[in-house]
C-alpha cells in the first residue's frame, strides 16, 4: 500500500468529512483513510490501481480542493 496526504479545503462538518470519505472509498484499491476535520487534511492508503491523480480528481470531483502535503 501508497499513503497519500492531503491538505484538504471546504470540509466544515462531519457530513462534509463523510461526503468526502465516500468519494475517496468509491475509487478501487483504498485502504485506511484518516480525515481530520480539525486540521484539513487527509492520509489516504492506496494500491496500485489507483494514482494519487486520481484520488486527487475525485476529491475535486466531490466538491473539495485538495493538494499534496509532505
Amino acid at each position: 500500500m501508497h499513503r497519500l496526504h492531503v491538505s484538504v479545503g471546504g470540509l466544515r462538518d462531519a457530513d462534509s468529512v463523510r461526503a468526502l470519505a465516500n468519494a475517496i472509498q468509491d475509487l478501487p484499491s483504498i485502504g485506511h483513510i484518516d480525515i481530520s476535520l480539525e486540521k484539513g487534511d487527509a492520509t489516504i492508503e492506496h494500491g496500485n490501481f489507483v494514482s494519487p491523480e486520481d484520488i486527487l480528481q475525485a476529491i475535486d470531483e466531490a466538491g473539495f480542493k485538495a493538494e499534496y502535503t509532505a
